[in-house]
């Protein structure tokens, strides 16, 4: 069992579960100081079923590859690596948009949560819905991006993929335990930020394995048929190892350190680490790191100085933000 493919679900898993454990928290905190603690069965409410709103979502996914792979059988090669690219390009859109909006959103994390239950607790009869609403969106909002980068993973490497989001899940439970119910000092925005790190490595991994899918897809339907064999331009001409669309290998590190073994498997797990890299694979690389990275590493610069202090968020709820 390769143990190392659990590893950047875990990382996702857990950064969107304490985010979510955040909102809860914060939830909680502002309930009980306006003593209406017994609005807590919403909270709970809320995130019962946005777990199960979130765990259909990848049921629902799992059932469109399916049936996609069934209806055409002949073209199973070409449908399943064209399945995880596209899977893999939503995934990467989804978690940039929540690097760069979420970094530039976090400092106001607290003011909003607290703008919207003193809305909610205003409402008297209907403040259990606002509650309720409010925790499902926030717990929806990060599942479904949990689960977009879940299922591409599970179409590439099975079921331990989704072993390493359950330990996530666990792990970001824990630490919302220790934040809110026992007080203990973490320094949200520094956890934040080494975890935003690790997320931009691990899409821009992702970028290289979404092309690669691509790839094996296109060179799969290309020589299905000798008609459709000049789509791959590169294809054994100016290389030795395959690649149809990605142009020419820019390196080869096969010898010194083999994707397939360790420590090799693991950096192809985590950061998408290839021995054989080819040209498209490494622009689009460079390209992330430059783009979407660059938006991230600015946007840290603009954190106010409260996120700086370590908070017991069980003393201090309401002045706790996670930038």
């Amino acid at each position: 069992m390769n143990f190392s493919t659990a590893i950047p679900t875990f990382v996702i898993t857990l950064r969107e579960g304490v985010e979510a454990a955040l909102v809860i928290g914060i939830v909680l905190a502002l309930l009980k100081k306006a003593k209406q603690s017994r609005l807590n069965s919403w909270v709970y409410a809320g995130v019962g079923v946005g777990i199960v709103i979130s765990a259909l979502i990848g049921v629902l996914f799992s059932w469109v590859i399916q049936v996609l792979g069934a209806a055409n059988p002949q073209y199973t090669s070409v449908v399943e690596p064209a399945l995880e690219g596209v899977f893999s390009v939503l995934a990467i859109a989804m978690l940039s948009w929540m690097l760069i909006w979420m970094t530039k959103q976090a400092r106001f994390m607290k003011a909003t949560v607290e703008g919207a239950v003193t809305q909610a607790l205003t409402q008297n009869s209907n403040a259990g819905w606002g509650v309720f609403t409010l925790i499902l969106v926030a717990v929806v909002r990060e599942g479904f991006e949990t689960v977009l980068f879940v299922a591409a993973n599970i179409l590439q490497q099975g079921l331990m993929p989704a072993l390493g989001a359950i330990g996530g899940l666990v792990v970001a439970s824990a630490i919302g335990v220790l934040l809110f119910k026992w007080g203990v000092k973490i320094n949200i925005r520094q956890f934040f930020q080494v975890m935003g790190v690790l997320l931009v490595l691990i899409v821009a991994g992702l970028v290289v394995s979404a092309l690669k899918h691509f790839d094996d897809a296109v060179v799969n339907f290309a020589l299905s048929s000798r008609a459709r064999e000049s789509l791959c331009f590169y294809y054994e001409r100016f290389t030795k190892v395959h690649s149809c669309i990605l142009g020419p290998m820019v390196s080869n590190t096969s010898r010194i350190l083999p994707d397939e073994q360790f420590p090799g498997v693991i950096l192809k797990s985590l950061f998408g680490y290839r021995d054989n890299l080819y040209l498209v694979q490494a622009v689009g690389y460079v390209t992330f790191l430059l783009t979407i990275g660059g938006v991230y590493f600015r946007s840290l610069g603009g954190a106010s100085p409260e996120g700086k202090k370590n908070i017991p968020f069980a003393q201090k709820p309401i002045s706790s933000t996670k930038d």
